[in-house]
């Protein structure tokens, strides 16, 4: 039995049980099986990997970078980003990559036409990943986050006419708690703008309603996520 998973500290909505659950099951891989794994601290890790016979993992909120110190290696891409969401176990090694940024860059693409400037909400491991795709696709951005000197509170109406895409990186909004959102200025917000919430769970979260009411273009991370898991699999079976 090969067994894959997910790690992370809260899993009990997360998508990648059920999508790999579902994709062996359509493809009668009866021989493999996938699972979270909730970690009350990343330094329960190495007894994690000791206790189980792992074949690859996925790595969700909060542990994207923490993760990496535990790691003995890294693809450049991961590196670059310093966020981790797939490990690849090779000969006893653990293998860090990062697919985050190919299921962001391939959902987005599509939608930017001639939109170049992004505000990203918050800067957790999400947000690394996003930065970085961002730079590959040549659109200029800037980070926000309720860490810094900046609260989104401050995001003014020419804070949101000049940045034409808005991606949300933070957790507001996420299932069970779907009446939180980022405390951004919506008022300017038009057909001009693109709004993109990593939040797959609800489908609609409040950030991208407000955004739609104004009728701004909007998406959520659904696809990313699926393109994502797509290009972790690929990596667990080369």
């Amino acid at each position: 039995m090969r067994t894959f998973g997910l790690i992370g500290k809260t899993l009990s909505h997360t998508f990648s049980e059920r999508y790999f659950k579902e994709k062996f099951h359509k493809k009668d891989l009866n021989d493999i099986e996938y699972k979270n794994f909730e970690l009350n601290s990343i330094a329960d890790f190495p007894k994690l990997i000791a206790d189980n016979n792992l074949s690859g993992l996925n790595v969700t909120i909060p542990y994207k970078a923490s993760i990496i110190p535990f790691l003995d290696n890294l693809t450049d891409d991961a590196k670059n980003i310093g966020a981790v969401n797939t490990i690849q176990f090779i000969d006893g090694k653990t293998i860090g990559h990062n697919t985050d940024w190919i299921g962001f860059s391939k959902s987005i693409k599509p939608l930017l036409r001639d939109k170049k400037t992004a505000l990203i909400l918050g800067n957790g491991g999400g947000a690394k990943a996003i930065k970085f795709a961002l730079d590959k696709l040549n659109i200029k951005h800037k980070t926000v986050s309720r860490n810094t000197s900046f609260d989104y509170l401050d995001i003014t109406i020419q804070n949101t006419d000049y940045y034409k895409i808005i991606i949300n990186t933070t957790p507001l909004g996420t299932h069970p708690k779907i009446l939180e959102f980022p405390k951004i200025n919506y008022t300017n917000l038009n057909s001009k703008h693109l709004l993109f919430d990593l939040i797959y769970n609800p489908n609609e979260s409040r950030f991208l309603q407000y955004g739609k009411a104004k009728g701004s273009e909007i998406k959520n991370g659904l696809e990313m996520l699926q393109i994502q898991a797509e290009e972790s699999w690929n990596i667990w079976n080369l």
